[in-house]
């Protein structure tokens, strides 16, 4: 069955891309501002499922009690994307008008390679479909963004030193993966 979406709702390509191929829009977080509300994880399952369904969120608050430290986690979108180089059905796929990887459902065969791949645990395969699931930044309009109240995840362009830390953590990520070959 479909759902009709409000037209605010409706995805819109807004990633512009810079020389060597990174996203000039990023998912960025201010950990301080957390308060582990979890109105980010509710507005995903909502939006992506349909359902209010923390568990099945592509967002999950880290929760370190103890510390009183909570953070918000999710698909970085790399630019050299690990799962997408393990996926032998080739279901991962990057969308260049959006600046995603995204996970073409139907040729998802649910091996969790992409799972085994991910070294941040950003990709998981559902257990009721079978079928791999990742952020996909909502068509680039991130529900997350909308709900957060506290305003600790944002969507815009990087300030330099986070960018130029991004560039050097990917380029650093990038020469110790091996190629996974199948």
């Amino acid at each position: 069955m479909a759902r009709l979406l409000p037209e605010s709702l409706i995805p819109r390509p807004v990633a512009v891309f810079e020389e060597g191929g990174f996203m000039s829009k990023v998912l960025t977080y201010d950990y301080g501002k957390c308060t582990a509300c979890r109105a980010c994880e509710l507005a995903c399952s909502m939006r992506q499922l349909g359902e209010f369904n923390p568990a099945r969120s592509r967002i999950h608050t880290m929760i370190f009690l103890e510390e009183a430290v909570y953070f918000p986690l999710t698909c970085t979108q790399c630019e050299d994307a690990w799962c997408a180089k393990a996926c032998p059905a080739g279901a991962i796929n990057y969308n260049s008008d959006l600046g995603v990887w995204w996970v073409d459902i139907q040729k998802c065969v649910g091996c969790r390679m992409c799972e085994l791949a991910c070294p941040f645990g950003d990709i998981a395969v559902n257990p009721g479909t079978g079928k791999a699931e990742k952020c996909d930044l909502c068509g680039g309009e991130p529900e997350c963004v909308l709900f957060c109240v506290p305003k600790a995840i944002e969507y815009k362009e990087p300030e330099g030193a986070p960018l130029n830390k991004k560039r050097a953590v990917s380029a650093k990520l990038k020469g110790s993966h091996k190629e996974v070959r199948l």
